[in-house]
């Protein structure tokens, strides 16, 4: 296997984990470790016309590729810049007659670039597409099935005149998809819009606590420290949310990874007390405890489904009842408890029941605060919806505290050029200064308040989706 040279990282053998990176000199909180364009990168089937298909931003009005009718871009600079990498997927749309699934025009870019290029390194790689991991041999039933599948598909819409890769070649490329795919957000961060390639991301090992992120800013993957690291240290990311006990976080990455995690938060079972936490005083017995865990997981189906109807009251009254019944069994860290809160006051926010919500998301960011890295981006995030729906309910204080909060841990894991960051810098200078106004003269503070909202409607929230925060890695779930 080839390796290339980068500055900051090398790759070395990680015990027990294969190939892993480890830092070549001192990095500190907020540093970017690296910085790396996709290999190849596609728009989800579910977005194409309302995202870019070069730089992923979502934009109202994007122009149209004149030839295939697909492709979407921003502008002439956008659509110029992509013609490379779609002049081959132009040409083979219009003889398939049909546009194939994210999946198959993944891999096709990926192969037209290895026909372009060949299979070594490209620059500032540090391993080539070939020598990614593919876990083929991993595969389930299910997965194989889908993987014949695919293989056929792709068969059908590679053009004949094209160079002819092996079935195995194709497959390794489906199966490095599969376990090396990274979300794309779009330029506030705040929705999955596309899944890419990042070869030198790919060799960054899990760990369910730690000392790096990755996040998507400006048509780059950053990687960016999250605490002191030193020299000769291994780099690792978290390739699931931290937010489940250890046991269920094994069972996700054993499942979508194919590895069985001995992080020392895993190996030690660290936090899992406070996860599967009950009140103390008076504790309440196993029995009641099983009832409770179970009534939850039901309540949280039926939610899932309300919420994917669009019937959100019926979410709110589904959690009131659930929190309610939870009140004298589960711990604040519990997190079935949480996963309510969290649900309940971003419905809540959206359907403008400002006071009520920011209750919720008060109680939520205080169990997240016990649970999570300092400076998590989804914890970041979290902090940052609950001081917005503080400040909507007029609650200035907690509202600016918790804004402030968001933006020290967003500084660290987005950097201050990232779009949310300065969203947040904003509302931060906003909520200093109605701070100021409401410390002088509370009266008058929720006087001019209630004018501005009678001449002016709330910002309303968005649409409560079903991942509020892009995962790190695209996973078929």
């Amino acid at each position: 296997m080839t390796i290339g040279r980068m500055e900051n990282v090398e790759v070395f053998h990680s015990e027990g984990k294969g190939r892993g990176l480890k830092a070549t000199k001192e990095f500190w909180a907020a540093d970017v470790i690296f910085a790396e364009r996709a290999y190849s990168a596609v728009v989800f089937d579910s977005l194409v016309n309302f995202v870019c298909h070069t730089c992923f931003k979502r934009q109202e009005k994007l122009h149209r590729c004149g030839q295939c009718k697909f492709a979407h871009y921003c502008d002439r600079t956008c659509q110029k810049d992509a013609w490379l990498n779609h002049k081959n997927e132009c040409s083979a749309i219009k003889r398939y007659g049909k546009v194939p699934s994210e999946n198959i025009r993944l891999a096709a870019r990926i192969m037209w670039r290895v026909e372009r290029e060949g299979t070594g390194l490209t620059e500032g790689c540090l391993v080539s597409v070939d020598d990614l991991q593919n876990h083929v041999e991993h595969f389930g039933e299910e997965e194989q099935k889908e993987l014949r599948l695919d293989v056929d598909t792709f068969l059908q819409y590679w053009p004949p005149q094209g160079q002819q890769f092996s079935m195995q070649y194709i497959s390794h490329i489906f199966g490095v998809i599969n376990c090396n795919g990274f979300t794309l957000s779009d330029q506030r961060g705040l929705q999955a819009v596309g899944v890419g390639i990042f070869p030198n991301l790919g060799l960054v090992n899990h760990d369910c606590w730690p000392n790096c992120t990755a996040i998507f800013n400006n048509g780059r993957i950053e990687l960016r420290a999250l605490s002191k690291i030193s020299e000769g240290e291994e780099l690792t990311v978290s390739y699931i949310d931290f937010l489940n006990f250890s046991e269920e976080r094994k069972k996700q990455l054993k499942k979508q990874y194919y590895f069985d995690c001995t992080c020392e938060h895993c190996q030690k079972g660290l936090k899992d007390d406070l996860f599967l936490g009950v009140k103390d005083d008076p504790k309440p017995s196993q029995e009641v405890v099983k009832e409770m865990i179970q009534f939850s997981k039901d309540t949280l189906e039926k939610v899932d489904k309300a919420r994917s109807e669009g019937l959100y009251h019926e979410v709110v009254k589904l959690c009131r009842e659930c929190l309610q019944k939870q009140e004298p069994v589960f711990a604040d860290t519990n997190i079935y408890t949480l996963r309510l809160l969290s649900i309940v006051s971003e419905v809540l926010s959206y359907l403008q029941a400002f006071e009520e919500a920011s209750h919720y998301a008060r109680r939520m960011v205080d169990g997240y605060m016990k649970l999570y890295h300092p400076n998590n981006a989804q914890l970041g995030m979290a902090i940052m919806r609950a001081g917005l729906t503080n400040w909507h309910a007029g609650n200035i204080e907690v509202g600016h505290g918790m804004i402030c909060k968001a933006y020290a841990i967003l500084l660290v894991t987005h950097g201050p050029s990232h779009p949310i960051t300065k969203d947040l810098e904003s509302m931060r200078m906003q909520t200093e200064m109605e701070l100021r106004m409401f410390r002088q003269n509370e009266f008058m503070y929720h006087k001019m308040r209630e004018a501005a909202l009678n001449n002016q409607p709330m910002q309303v929230m968005a649409e409560p989706s079903h991942e509020p925060v892009p995962a790190l890695f695209h996973k078929k779930q």
